[in-house]
Formats: structure tokens, C-alpha cells, sequence
């Protein structure tokens, strides 16, 4: 019996431009950077002139983070696989000016440290540290001028002792809790933006191993902070105006007693690269029954999406013409009916569901891996490369076999080739590092970290819907 062949189509997205300084456009985000500064450095409510750095730390900790951050203000030398670092200071790279002082730091005392060395139990060094580090914080944010971010420079001699615990409780079973998520939790409830530098990092040496080199850290590190505190690193260019862009993932409850309870979460992005984070409601899911991937009710699905559009329009004064929802897995008939019921008032609408396609490997002729932005279609199956060789950069920056997305479900107005072009565009919106691209599209990528740093924020509490919390 002879099968027919399926037929294979391929086609390249050309690499997507990004907006800097004064409007000028760049593929490169540490490129444009250098040679024009950050998209809003001239755009006056939205460039910090002045960051106000708070620092919580040993006094040696705290004082090599402080003189780590102003040798790289300086600007940090490259070299061929390394971007030279063009500095933080008004007179270049970010053009804008670190700012110290006494009153923004909080020290973490020997007499602290060996308190927590004490406690018997890991999971109570753990709450303690928690504790400790709040307290910290709440002090730096009563100030009269509180600082626009804060430093966690937190001493190695503490931090070998609750960087993470695992513990069963009565209630909820065995428990894992991470201090990187806990203290982006907790420094919510001060609505003070935070970054933790790490004494490996601020104190390394060129002999040092297991550090990046220090221009790659410098360009990660003040990436993120330009952001944390207003700053538009670059923008977008030719993503649709008045669009929204929804990612939808899902996070289980703290404990291993609530497997089979989720919440939704989404986070949304305008076409600017501005991002929110929405919880949904929690619910029950049956995993044996239904399988791993949780999906929604329609009721649900309408109550998530009804959020984010009401979110938006109090941010931009105005209903979205249209919204793109992205997801890793396939919409179940019921929760698509939800998503399209809460779309029902929005002109255009787009449900794309795309995830690593892990069996899968194309190979091109020559000595370079497939090309980023490259989209081949066998049969009805499309696949996208977000990573891989970069024609610009003349460089494979990525350092493993290069996997494509594969587009898994798809329903709406769009076609399937210009959504994968967003993709591609999208996928250049990391604020917290300077990487040229990577392999999901910014609506997706941080869904894991998101839902870890949600599971530790209490029903209670309303998290904080400003990306920038979670970075």
C-alpha cells in the first residue's frame, strides 16, 4: 500500500527589530543599547534619571554588593563571546545614576546570623530568615524617602542554612519552599521591587569558576533593575497596537497533600511589553482521570479572561481591539467556549496553544544549526524555531541542539504564519536579562516562577499585579 508523502512547506521570519532611544531600531538588545540607550531615555515619566538602592546585608556583603554595582556602573569590558557592558551611569549605557545611601541599608547583624545557626530545625531557620529579611524591608520602606529597589546581598554564611527546606505538615503534607520566591513574595507587601546578588557573584575574581563573566551578569543584573523601577529597556516593533497578549498556566497549591488543586493563573502583555499578573480561581482537577494538564470549566475560563480585560481597560482606558491567548496545551471544548464567551465584546481573538516539540529535529545543509525564525509546516503540523543559529549575530549563542515550538491548537482570526511571526517577537521581551531571544515567547516563559512565587502569597492577600514583582 503506498502512503502519501505529506506535504512540507518552509519559510523564514526575517530576525524582528527592536525600538530604542529616540525611536532607532536594532535587532540586538545589548546593541541597541549601547549604541543608542534604552527605548524610554527620552520619554520623561517613564527614564529613572535617579535609582535610590537600597542594600540588605552583612556589613561584608553588603559592601561588596555596593562596590560590585559601581565598578559596574562603570561600564565592564567584554571580550569575543562576551557584549562589553556599557555602564550605568547619566552619562552612558542606561544614562541614569545609581544612587547609595546609609539610610537605605539594612545590616544583617553577626548576633542575626548566629540566631539562626542556632535554631535546631531547618524549616524554623527558614521561617526565621523569612521573618528576619521582612522586617528589613518593612524598615527600608517606613523611610521617609524609601528607596526605588532593593539589593538582597545576602551573606553566604546565612544563606547555606535556609536557601530551601523541605518539611511535612499536618495540613499539607510534604512541603518544598524556595527563599528566592518566599522574599519575592513577601517584599510585595512593600511594594518594594528587589534582586538578590549573591557573594559568588559581587565578590568573584577573573580566576573565579562558576560565576558568568562579569559583563554578562552586569548586562542581566541592570537589565532588570532599569525595569523594576519604571524604565523601558527596548520596545517591541510591528506587534499590533491595541492587542493584548494573555499567557495561561496553571500552579498547584502549596503541598503535596493539594496535588489535585490548581489555580489559574494569566499574564498579560500589551504590545508595548508592558506585563500584568492575574490569579484565577483555585479548583479541583482529577489527574487520573483526566490527565496531567489541567484545563478550566467554562465558568472559570470566562472568570480568568473577564479579569484581564477588565485589568487592562482600567490601565489603558480602553477595551482591547483584540487578545491573543497562548497556552502549552490543547483548549478542551469547554474551556475554549469560556475564553470565547469572555472575548464575545473584543473585535479580533486568537487561541494558540504552542510548546517545545521535544521528538522533534530538522537539520540543514551546512555546518550551523537550523535558523532562529525559521517555520517548516509537514502536513497540518506547524513548528517554529525561536532558537538556533543567528544570520546577525553569525552565532549560535545557545549552546545546545536548538528545539522548536510546535503549534498543538489553534482557533481564531489570525493565521498560524503571522502568529508564530509574534512568537518570534515575543520572544525578545525578556526584561530580566539581555539575551538576544529565547525559547518561549514571554507570555509563557516565566508561568513556572510566577506560580512558585504565587504559592507562597496567601489567599488572603491580593498579589500584586505589576510583572516586575515577580522578576
Amino acid at each position: 500500500m503506498k502512503l502519501d508523502s505529506p506535504k512540507v512547506a518552509c519559510r523564514y521570519h526575517e530576525e524582528p527589530g527592536l525600538e530604542f532611544g529616540g525611536g532607532r531600531e536594532h535587532v540586538s538588545p545589548k546593541h541597541g543599547i549601547i549604541l543608542f540607550g534604552p527605548r524610554s531615555v527620552d520619554l520623561e515619566q517613564r527614564h529613572p534619571k535617579v535609582v535610590r538602592v537600597g542594600i540588605i546585608g552583612s556589613g561584608k556583603s553588603a559592601d561588596a554588593a555596593n562596590q560590585w554595582m559601581e565598578s559596574c556602573a562603570e561600564g565592564v569590558s567584554g571580550e569575543e563571546a562576551h557584549t562589553e557592558f556599557p555602564g550605568f551611569s547619566e552619562d552612558r549605557g542606561f544614562y541614569s545614576e545609581l544612587q547609595f545611601n546609609d539610610a537605605w541599608k539594612e545590616t544583617i547583624t553577626q548576633n542575626e546570623i548566629n540566631k539562626l545557626k542556632g535554631l535546631r530545625l531547618r524549616k524554623d531557620r527558614f521561617d526565621h530568615c523569612v521573618e528576619l529579611l521582612s522586617d528589613k524591608l518593612r524598615i527600608l520602606s517606613q523611610k521617609d524617602r524609601p528607596p526605588d529597589y532593593v539589593v538582597l546581598a545576602l551573606p553566604d554564611e546565612a544563606l547555606e542554612h535556609c536557601k530551601v527546606v523541605d518539611f511535612k505538615d499536618g495540613g499539607k503534607g510534604d512541603v518544598h519552599r524556595d527563599l528566592r520566591r518566599a522574599l519575592k513574595a513577601v517584599a510585595m507587601n512593600y511594594r518594594l521591587p528587589t534582586q538578590i546578588l549573591l557573594q559568588r557573584t559581587s565578590e568573584a575574581t577573573s580566576e573565579s569558576k562558576n560565576v558568568d563573566h562579569k559583563s554578562r551578569c552586569a548586562w542581566n543584573f541592570f537589565t532588570g533593575l532599569y525595569y523594576k523601577v519604571g524604565g523601558i529597556p527596548w520596545a517591541p516593533l510591528n506587534l499590533a497596537a491595541g492587542t493584548c497578549y494573555v499567557g495561561v498556566s496553571f500552579h498547584r497549591s502549596l503541598g503535596s497533600r493539594s496535588d489535585n488543586y490548581f489555580t489559574s493563573l494569566a499574564q498579560a502583555f500589551d504590545e508595548h511589553g508592558d506585563g500584568l499578573v492575574l490569579r484565577g480561581q483555585d479548583f479541583h482537577w482529577d489527574s487520573d482521570k483526566n490527565g496531567n494538564s489541567p484545563h478550566l470549566s467554562k465558568e472559570l475560563a470566562w472568570d480568568l479572561i473577564t479579569s484581564v480585560l477588565r485589568r487592562y481597560q482600567d490601565e489603558m482606558k480602553q477595551v482591547p481591539k483584540r487578545v491573543v491567548i497562548h497556552k502549552t496545551s490543547k483548549f478542551w471544548p469547554k474551556e475554549r467556549e469560556g475564553f470565547e464567551e469572555a472575548l464575545s465584546g473584543v473585535y479580533q481573538h486568537d487561541l494558540l496553544a504552542v510548546a517545545p516539540a521535544r521528538d522533534i529535529r530538522m537539520l540543514r545543509d551546512g555546518q550551523y544549526p537550523v535558523l532562529r525564525g525559521s517555520q517548516v509546516t509537514v502536513g497540518d503540523r506547524s513548528f517554529l524555531y525561536t532558537t538556533g543559529y543567528i544570520p546577525s549575530l553569525s552565532a549560535f549563542p545557545h549552546g545546545h541542539i536548538p528545539v522548536p515550538l510546535q503549534v498543538y491548537d489553534h482557533v481564531g482570526d489570525t493565521s498560524v504564519d503571522a502568529l508564530l511571526s509574534e512568537i518570534l517577537i515575543l520572544s525578545k521581551m525578556n526584561w530580566n536579562s539581555a539575551a538576544f531571544g529565547g525559547l518561549m515567547p514571554i507570555t509563557l516563559k516565566f508561568s513556572r516562577l510566577v506560580g512558585e512565587i504565587m504559592r507562597e502569597i496567601p489567599e488572603s492577600q491580593t498579589p500584586l499585579p505589576q510583572f516586575k514583582f515577580y522578576m
